[in-house]
């Protein structure tokens, strides 16, 4: 039987990896509560990807949107509050998961039966390599990552396959794609493929 338990989720038009940093505006009242009671507590929720719908509530009868059913942990690294009542948060990202229930509480917001996945196998980079970590060398270089403070292990497939997943400039569902594979090296074969892609 798996191990799974329960976490918050926070349905987005983004994806977030293990190590990766994402900076959010919060403003609705259901996240704002989660997030500082996820800070007190020291705990993460969940970040997944929508599949359709909206993220934000513009009425009671607003449905939830449909989600992948796999996400990442986040925990709040940073913190600032903003003009308008907004909090400015950065979040981190952690382990995988699987989602094998949601449901919604009286607050709207989305809550899951989480399952954490296995990490992910060791691998090594390559000559073939290189070329994606010299992208991903010059991606953490533009003025908008940098803030971000990441520290990248560029000997470690695995950090380098997520780091440049998360930072290329390609469509949500890819990355979710990208996300959902075990290995460093499925993903950084795939990562190859993109970037001859772009380049065409």
């Amino acid at each position: 039987m798996a191990d799974l338990r329960e976490i918050p989720l926070f349905p987005l038009g983004v994806v977030l990896f293990e190590g990766g940093r994402l900076p959010l505006r919060i403003f609705e009242p259901r996240y704002l509560d989660m997030v500082s009671e996820r800070m007190r507590e020291n705990g993460p929720f969940g970040i997944v990807l929508i599949r359709s719908g909206v993220d934000a509530r513009v009425g009671d009868d607003t449905p939830q949107p449909e989600i992948f059913e796999v996400g990442t942990e986040a925990r709040v690294v940073d913190f600032n509050a903003l003009d308008g009542g907004l909090l400015g948060i950065v979040v981190e990202g952690g382990a995988k998961f699987r989602i094998h229930k949601t449901w919604e509480q009286g607050d709207h917001l989305l809550c899951g039966l989480v399952e954490t996945l296995p990490d992910e196998p060791a691998g090594t980079l390559g000559e073939a390599d290189q070329p994606l970590i010299d992208i991903l060398k010059a991606l953490l270089k533009h003025p908008m990552v940098e803030k971000l403070g990441l520290e990248v292990d560029f000997e470690d497939a695995g950090a380098v396959s997520r780091q440049l997943a998360e930072l290329l400039p390609v469509e949500p569902e890819i990355k979710q794609s990208l996300l959902q594979l075990g290995s460093p090296k499925e993903r950084l074969n795939e990562l190859r493929r993109l970037v001859t892609r772009l380049r065409g």
